[in-house]
């Protein structure tokens, strides 16, 4: 790799960091999200610093060609960033879950106060009326 191709690299590297760093703070990204890139961008630029690196470790680990080192990180931290994102999901799925059978038990108790409130209310203009004396005892009871 070049000197030229290395410092290219880098800077896309560095640009894209920024671009998350701002999106973090300005609070589009939320950092937890945002960690896995921010982790890939560092390896990348390690890589990069150090051309040799990636040899060194596939030979380490028995890879025949850095190339398909290159190919097996990039596997490893797809299937990394689609755990992360999977386990995001599920956590917002479950709080939907959670927000959605609250909002179902509060409507039910909001119905059941209306209700409850509506027969007071009948009750009282009932006694109220008894008291006035524009209704009678039995003329409730038949209406009953």
């Amino acid at each position: 790799m070049t000197f030229r191709l290395q410092i290219i690299i880098l800077l896309f590297l560095a640009a894209g960091m920024a671009v998350v760093v701002n999106m973090v703070r300005k609070r589009v990204l939320e950092l937890k999200y945002v960690l896995t890139w921010m982790f890939a961008d560092i390896m990348l630029a390690i890589l990069v610093l150090f051309p040799r690196l990636i040899g060194t470790i596939s030979k380490i680990l028995g890879i025949y060609s850095p190339m398909n080192m290159i190919f097996f990180l990039g596997f490893v931290l797809s299937l990394f960033i689609l755990f992360s994102l999977t386990a995001a999901i599920s956590r917002a799925s479950a709080n939907e879950r959670r927000m959605s059978q609250t909002i179902a038990i509060l409507r039910r108790e909001i119905q059941e106060l209306q209700k409850k409130q509506e027969q007071q209310a009948q009750q009282a203009q009932t006694e109220q009326a008894l008291q006035d004396g524009t209704v009678t005892n039995e003329a409730l009871s038949d209406k009953r």
